[in-house]
């Protein structure tokens, strides 16, 4: 006899809707409850919401697909509105060399010496915000400032135009999703915003010092091609800054939220970045990514029948309790190393370093400045088809 696979648990319930976008904690549980696949009929794909599952497909590049697009799109079938990303949506062969040049050039090793010079950009901010009093929105005055301030400087762009990288990355992370309205909302200034980035990514744009140099230097020696030197230089631009954004507004909402979490940073800074990849595993800044089933590929009794689109949801990942004690808990005395907040495997961010970073310069200045870190309004939640972020962060300090 013929054995009967188990009924797939369907729903109905669309992942891009504003209700869920707000707060997508029940969504999260509900989906984690139904089983380890579960078909989303509004968009006919399967999601995952599990930690075993949604690692295990991370890393098994071979059946479940990024050259096909990590958003809703089908590369098989429709062609993409930009280039698609060497790092982010290609597969080996095609991935394997821009991937390696990157990840020297990104290397833990690599950035050390960028330290000392964030140090003095952190005090150099901190002490400007500071100075305009103790009450401000951490979003605009740290969040967004600090890697507008360092991450361009370090890939070596100009100055000038920086505040495009902003809503091209907004409208980036929402195109992955379906054409709603935030997609709608971006559409207009899209071309002129991809222009501007694309600018940015001639060898001549770019000063000598930087990561995007080093690019065009890795294609001179042959390690890829002059043709893929200015898409890597893109994906740089276009990953690099949005996801660090909201990675440290989350550690922000995290810090000024959690009873005596601040004090514990003040008291041993050293935690700044287990405080950082604590709030990427509580928060999940990037929430889902979507994979291509290269093949019927059986989960669990469950079938993805090849050809179709996988939702990986990692915010529901991140907070399984099937993995996590007390997930919902920000803890500065768990180990979140593991979190797939970055992602798992062969496509796993390849900037990641460069973020932790960044908040630690941040966290390790800002807990210097400040005795105490506490919300003075209520927060607002800026919603993105991929990123979990927020608006306006009002905080108040004491110096």
């Amino acid at each position: 006899m013929t054995a009967t696979l188990p009924a797939l648990p369907r729903s109905d319930a669309d992942p891009f809707g504003h209700d869920i976008l707000e707060d997508p904690t029940a969504f999260h549980a509900e989906l984690r409850d139904a089983g380890p696949v579960v078909h989303l009929e509004r968009y006919d794909l399967y999601a995952m919401g599990r930690y075993q599952h949604v690692h295990a497909a991370l890393t098994d590049w071979q059946a479940f697909q990024s050259g096909a697009g990590v958003g809703l799109s089908n590369f098989r079938y429709e062609k993409p509105w930009r280039p698609p990303s060497l790092l982010l949506e290609a597969d080996p062969p095609a991935h394997d060399a821009p991937r390696a040049v990157v990840s020297k050039i990104l290397s833990q090793r690599a950035i050390r010496r960028l330290h000392e010079q964030w140090i003095r950009d952190a005090e150099a901010l901190v002490d400007e915000v500071l100075a305009a009093g103790p009450t401000f929105d951490a979003v605009p005055a740290l969040a967004e400032a600090f890697p507008l301030r360092v991450f361009p400087d370090a890939v070596g762009i100009a100055r000038e135009g920086r505040e495009h990288l902003l809503p091209y990355g907004d409208h980036l992370f929402n195109a992955f999703g379906p054409a709603n309205d935030l997609v709608a909302k971006g559409a207009p200034r899209i071309a002129e915003l991809s222009a501007w980035v694309n600018a940015q990514c001639a060898r001549d744009a770019l000063t000598p010092d930087g990561f995007g140099a080093r690019i065009w230097a890795a294609a001179d020696h042959g390690d890829i091609t002059h043709d893929q030197a200015p898409l890597v230089v893109r994906s740089l631009l276009s990953a690099g800054v949005d996801t660090t954004v909201n990675g440290l507004t989350a550690v922000l909402y995290a810090l000024a939220t959690t009873p005596g979490a601040w004090q514990r940073l003040r008291t041993d800074p050293g935690l700044a970045r287990v405080a950082f990849d604590e709030a990427v595993r509580w928060e999940s800044p990037v929430q889902t990514f979507f994979r291509t089933a290269t093949t019927d590929v059986t989960v669990d009794g469950a079938v993805i029948p090849d050809g179709k689109k996988i939702l990986m949801f990692l915010g529901a990942a991140n907070r399984d309790p099937r993995r996590w004690a007390y997930p919902e808990v920000f803890d500065l005395d768990r180990d979140p190393s593991g979190h797939v907040g970055f992602g798992m495997g062969l496509h796993q961010c390849v900037g990641q370093h460069v973020a932790r970073l960044e908040a630690q310069a941040l966290l390790t200045v800002l807990a210097r400045r400040a005795r105490t870190v506490e919300l003075a309004a209520e927060p607002v939640r800026h919603h993105n088809n991929t990123m979990r972020a927020w608006a306006s962060l009002p905080i108040r300090i004491a110096v």
